[in-house]
């Protein structure tokens, strides 16, 4: 540094300008001027992924949102590993807001948009590239300082060296030099860092997020507090569609600190200085509501009979979601053997630990606003504050949260919980925060709908499945959640069916397809989306068929995944683990193979059975998980046992109803989730392969349903069929 510039570096530091530097995703370079150690340091550009200051820290940027998954941890390091950045200098930030062309997830659809373990998959080669970039930025830039070549240059972490001369400079030197190249050759595939030589990809970093969550310091949007902010407390209707005819809030407002009480489009709202106050005058409100939603006749027992009537109808139009050579033919040329069998889940709710909130302070001219919001979309939570002012993005300063939770309830919610917040503030000219009690988010939550399947198999003569039927009957969630998708889908829902492909098992002719029906409440994306109802049905069937055609689960799910080597790797590693089939006494093992997208895994589930009560319990459960390969192993680990326990719990115990248009469930004491000490003990083995990382925060659900009625097949020779298995079923099961 000394022998390039003249001066010492630390009298460079104290006295010079400096520059900041960010590389962008497409490979062009953004440079700031500043002053070293200064309160206002260089801007980052608006659409950079890394900032490097003459200090040495290294600020990452990623897209994706935090809700328990841990990108704020994984994303990051994919860039730290290729930019060779000292990890301890590495500092991370959200980004809330951005050009979509650049910080967008392919597999999104280019929006920022964080669901279905998409986080790693979409960003890898992004971040990749980036990293890269930045990487080559520093050792151009050094080299020219050297008048070295830049082939002659290398990194060490957070350090640009010339071994040949001994010369070294961190890259805060280097951001700090007059002259940063910024004309370098594109990376190619190969210029990017072979596995052999990670060495933070596939390590146990420490997560970001978990500090603060531990300390009590971590916040979310629940927790934001801003000067001369009131508090909303929302009723809603009792049935969905309906409206408020007429309200006598004069007892509310009468309460000291009302501030104020509004009549929205289809609900009343009271504000306040105080949450309490805001609560207790709710409670007071008086309200006739109109009595015509189509949604008042909803009863979710007649609705799952109707459902299960539906799937058997043959009548029924439905739409293809997947069709492999012609299972019809297959199926009636009359040579095979035919199995037919029927499977039911009924609706699910979120059950995040953060209820629905947001916070808002309308600008003075009700054209633009600050948000505090978490949520799994940036992109939808702008779209939807710009369509709820009538203005345009740029007016919208956006700040994405980490949240408590969300699982697919934080998708789309936007359109109607951050717009009444708007709409509040906007009214009241002061900033709101509109917060829903567990019983509202209870009481109008979006749910996983019910769903009925019929599955129809062919064997031949020696046992092999020739042809496969997978019908789903169901609401659209699309259809629900996101109009705007469904309008392009030609009826076919991503949400309800993916996972009925089977494309891991070698089935010559299969079709997979989609009586959409009629909703009778709001519907969304539960964690693992289709592929747990489906791989549950699916799984269970594949046992029968095994028995059917004289062999056994394994050696028969073996024969399916014939042109899986993924597929068996992780079915050799979940049976060795459990020792499959050989379960202490009383208990016994089931075993289920389950896809989510391009991620692989298998599980077995040990149980037992009370059988006066026909309560399930769960002892031991194995899951072998392929992810491609593990960027944050620990990390990978925890969020396939989460997606197990969730798994779990939507099929023991977990079941809303509904009777008049009304969810009857209001709170945990009655929409009971899996407790502490029902968990079993749980052993996940990470089985890598050579794709591409493909994520783990949904695999752990799909692979529950199945092992877990297996088991009870195994130990009792009855078949469940239909989700939750509650100690009622279970018991009317041994009883029959």
């Amino acid at each position: 540094m000394k022998a390039a510039v003249g001066v010492s570096r630390r009298d460079f530091l104290r006295s010079a300008s400096v520059l900041s530097f960010a590389i962008m995703a497409e490979g062009a370079v953004q440079v700031f001027a500043g002053k070293a150690y200064a309160q206002d340091a260089a801007p980052k550009p608006a659409n950079a992924w890394v900032t490097i200051n003459a200090d040495d820290e290294i600020t990452i940027r990623f897209a994706s949102t935090e809700m328990g998954q841990g990108v704020m941890t994984s994303l990051p390091m994919i860039l730290a590993e290729e930019i060779d950045a000292d990890w301890s200098k590495v500092s991370v930030e959200q980004i809330d807001k951005g050009a979509e062309s650049t910080y967008g997830n392919p597999q999104t659809g280019g929006l920022l948009f964080t669901a279905g373990s998409s986080s790693v998959a979409g960003y890898f080669d992004i971040m990749r590239r980036a990293g890269a970039g930045a990487r080559r930025i520093l050792i151009y830039s050094a080299a020219a300082a050297w008048r070295v070549p830049a082939g002659e240059v290398t990194t060490e972490p957070s350090a640009v060296v010339h071994p040949s001369s001994g010369r070294r400079m961190t890259f805060g030197e280097v951001a700090a030099l007059p002259r940063i190249v910024d004309k370098v050759p594109g990376i190619a595939d190969s210029d990017l860092k072979p596995r052999s030589a990670y060495r933070l990809i596939g390590t146990n970093l420490e997560r970001r997020d978990i500090p603060g969550k531990v300390r009590g310091d971590a916040v979310y949007s629940i927790d934001v507090r801003l000067p001369g902010m009131v508090y909303a407390a929302q009723l809603h209707p009792p049935v969905e569609g309906e409206v408020p005819l007429a309200v006598s809030g004069a007892e509310a407002k009468a309460l000291d600190g009302v501030v104020d009480v509004i009549k929205l489009a289809h609900s009343i709202v009271v504000v306040a200085e105080r949450w309490e106050t805001a609560l207790q005058a709710r409670d007071l409100l008086k309200v006739e509501w109109s009595t015509e939603s189509p949604f008042r006749s909803a009863n979710s027992e007649t609705e799952l009979a109707a459902t299960v009537a539906a799937v058997n109808d043959a009548q029924r139009a439905a739409t293809a979601w997947e069709a492999r050579g012609d299972a019809a033919t297959a199926f009636n040329g009359g040579r095979h053997r035919r199995l037919t069998a029927n499977f039911t889940t009924e609706y699910i709710y979120h059950g995040q630990m953060e209820p629905l909130n947001a916070v808002a302070a309308v600008d003075a001219d009700g054209k633009g606003a600050e948000i505090w919001l978490g949520t799994q979309s940036q992109s939808v939570s702008v779209a939807a504050a710009a369509q709820a002012l009538q203005t345009t993005p740029d007016r919208i300063r956006f700040h994405a949260m980490q949240m408590g939770g969300s699982f697919g309830r934080r998708t789309f919610f936007a359109r109607d919980n951050l717009r009444d917040a708007l709409m509040i503030s906007r009214q009241v000219k002061r900033p709101v925060k509109l917060m829903w009690t567990r019983e509202d988010d209870v009481k109008n939550g979006w749910l996983r709908p019910a769903t009925a399947h019929k599955l129809q198999a062919a064997l031949d003569e020696n046992g092999r499945v020739v042809a496969f039927h997978h019908r789903v009957a169901s609401p659209s969630i699309l259809a629900y959640a996101a109009p705007s998708r469904w309008q392009h889908a030609k009826n076919r829902d991503v949400l309800v069916m993916e996972g009925t492909e089977s494309t891991d098992y070698d089935i010559p002719d299969l079709l997979a397809d989609h009586v959409i029906l009629e909703r009778g409440s709001r519907v969304s994306a539960w964690r693992g989306i289709g592929w747990g109802p489906n791989c549950f049905a699916r799984e269970c069937f594949v046992d029968e068929l095994a028995e059917a055609a004289n062999s056994d689960p394994v050696a028969f799910r073996h024969s399916l995944l014939a042109k899986s080597a993924r597929g068996r790797a992780v079915l050799d590693a979940v049976v060795s683990m459990s020792n499959f089939g050989n379960a202490p006494s009383g208990r016994a093992h089931g075993l289920a193979f389950a896809g989510y997208k391009t991620t692989v895994g298998a599980g077995v589930a040990e149980i037992s059975i009370d059988r006066e009560s026909g309560q399930i319990r769960l002892h031991r459960f194995w899951a072998a998980v392929d992810p491609g390969m593990a960027i944050h192993p620990k990390n990978l680990e925890a969020q396939a046992e989460g997606g197990i326990i969730f798994g779990l719990s939507g099929l023991l115990k977990e079941r809303v109803t509904i009777i008049q248009g009304q969810i009857q469930q209001s709170n945990f004491y009655d929409y009971e989730p899996l407790r502490i000490h029902e968990v079993p003990q749980i052993e996940v083995r990470i089985v890598e392969s050579d794709a591409n990382p493909s994520g783990a925060g949904e695999i752990g659900v799909p692979m529950t349903g199945g092992a877990v009625a297996n088991a009870v097949y195994a130990l009792t020779k009855r078949r469940l069929r239909d989700m939750p298995f509650t100690p009622e079923r279970v018991k009317a099961l041994l009883d029959a």
